[in-house]
């Protein structure tokens, strides 16, 4: 299998930043790009995310590993594998995450990457995409001849799911010193495993320190994960930032018993307060609109019997919106009414954070150099939001940082049938080819000073 060409012309920002595309497909008016352009191996591409999904399969062509469980352990022998026969030196923190890089060239390096644990009902392009089109990138331009003047790394970042230990994005946040490692490893998941052990039975407690150095900049490929991007028949998003987050654990507890001898008046089942939070948390979202979401993912009485009230209801409420001060009055809200609600049937509530985190904004030069890229490939591009949370928003604390969506087919993510056409697959690793190169070669301009 052959990489891309090289050529001598390079993408250019120009000016202070994006603009919108014009509604007729032009080009942005804050940058120009020029072609031809280096291309990746869709092939080589495609046949990775297949040997990447195999580990953990499950029905519907999906796959299933958790964080630091035996499947996600084979998945990172693979990929630091494909590391090493790509001649990267591979660096392994304390926290599991593990950088393979390329190192050519002086000075701080562009790291792209993502994640490669998933959710239980996992598809096979969430996060793998951004990890295994970083190694096609470093591929493509090794074969070509290509020399940058910076090391170029690919990354993949400990339980970014979040979905076997809480927080999401564990792993990138430890990297940029956003959470100490010491409480990150003596972290208890869901099944009781310890962060710290199971990274020790895996054999990804590594030695290298963390927080970890600042790269010069952070670009990840992702699916959008949303139907956005389908909808307008747009190719690429350049996203621009990411929604605030914030995961929350109520249990209502209340007083069990037999279900066909206890009067309604007399009950006090915290079923109610909890379905009540439940559907306050949607009236709440639908009334303030836009960015605004809220879901309940999980919802669990005990004992969780036809025939028997129950005691407690342990339920997470997940609510994001791009406007932190929105997010922190929905979040107001929704906590005093569980506490209303819970009075009323007589049941107490407790409730704990599970992650908090603030709207993030990519770095507008970054931003616009995915839009100038795409635009210079003749893809159609459309500035966007990030619904979802990603490594990148970690990085984007340390270092110039932006993101590359491709369409999700029907917009569906954690789940089996989770789908990106090849075509678009491409289309973003070209993409990101590009950025990366521009990246390690030119930097970005912003009102004539470089990025450095």
């Amino acid at each position: 299998m052959t990489g891309g060409g090289v050529t001598d012309t390079l993408v250019s920002v120009s000016n202070a930043g994006p603009t919108e595309q014009d509604p007729d497909g032009a080009s942005p008016s804050s940058a120009s790009v020029a072609g031809p352009t280096h291309r990746i191996d869709i092939r080589r591409l495609l046949d990775r995310i297949t040997a990447l999904a195999e580990i953990g399969p499950i029905a519907g062509g999906g796959s299933s590993r958790l964080a630091l469980t035996d499947a996600d352990r084979a998945a990172r022998g693979l990929v630091t594998t494909w590391m090493g026969d790509l001649g990267l030196t591979v660096s392994i923190d304390g926290i599991g995450n593990v950088i393979g890089m390329w190192e050519i060239g002086e000075g701080a390096p562009v790291l792209v990457g993502s994640h490669i644990d998933t959710v239980a009902t996992g598809g096979r392009y969430d996060g793998n995409l951004g990890v295994l089109a970083g190694l096609e990138v470093i591929e493509a331009l090794q074969q070509s001849g290509a020399t940058p003047n910076r090391p170029i790394g690919v990354g993949f970042f400990t339980n970014e799911e979040g979905a076997r230990f809480a927080p999401d994005m564990m792993g990138s946040l430890v990297y940029v010193g956003g959470l100490a490692i010491e409480e990150a490893l003596d972290t208890v998941g869901i099944d009781g495993a310890r962060v710290a052990d199971e990274l020790e039975r895996i054999g990804y407690s590594g030695p290298t320190p963390s927080p970890g150095p600042a790269p010069y900049a952070f670009v990840e490929l992702h699916i959008e994960q949303g139907p956005v991007l389908e909808a307008a028949g747009l190719q690429i998003g350049a996203v621009t930032g990411v929604q605030g987050i914030s995961w929350s654990e109520f249990t209502f507890t209340g007083r069990s018993s037999h279900a066909g001898t206890t009067p309604m008046e007399l009950r006090n089942d915290p079923s109610i307060p909890a379905s009540q939070l439940l559907l306050e948390a949607r009236h709440l979202a639908h009334l303030i609109g836009g960015p605004q979401v809220a879901t309940v993912g999980r919802f669990e009485p005990y004992p969780n019997l036809v025939n028997v009230i129950p005691r407690s209801v342990e339920m997470t409420l997940d609510v994001r919106n791009s406007d932190d001060e929105v997010l922190r009055h929905v979040e107001h809200v929704l906590f005093d009414y569980a506490e209303t609600m819970a009075a009323q049937e007589g049941c107490s509530v407790e409730r704990r954070s599970l992650a908090r985190f603030e709207p993030v904004q990519f770095d507008e030069r970054i931003v616009g150099l995915v839009e100038a890229t795409a635009t210079g490939l003749g893809l159609s591009v459309q500035q966007m939001p990030s619904g979802a949370g990603h490594d990148a928003q970690m990085f984007a604390r340390i270092c110039p940082t932006a993101m590359v969506f491709v369409p999700s087919v029907n917009g569906l993510s954690h789940n089996p049938a989770e789908f990106t056409e090849s075509a678009d697959l491409e289309n973003g690793a070209n993409v990101l080819i590009n950025v990366v190169w521009t990246l390690a070669t030119t930097g970005v301009e912003l009102n004539g000073a470089v990025h450095e």
